[in-house]
């Protein structure tokens, strides 16, 4: 693999860089507040499961809750 200088690396990655489409502001806002329903979805599910699991595991093993 042949060596590349420091300075033609970082201008490389500058000239890659120009070529990335960046999302708008409303994009990243939007996005966002999609991961954090998605959170709150899974977080619910994760919980109404470990709940179940936690009163069909009692039952079963006759554990005084």
């Amino acid at each position: 693999m042949a060596k590349v200088s420091p300075f033609k690396f970082l201008q490389e990655v500058r000239e890659e860089t120009a070529k990335v489409t960046w999302p708008t502001r409303k994009e990243t806002m939007i996005t966002t507040a999609m991961v954090f329903v998605m959170v709150a979805v899974a977080s619910i599910f994760f919980l109404l499961a470990d709940q179940i699991i936690r009163i069909v595991v009692t039952f079963v093993l006759g554990v005084a809750g």
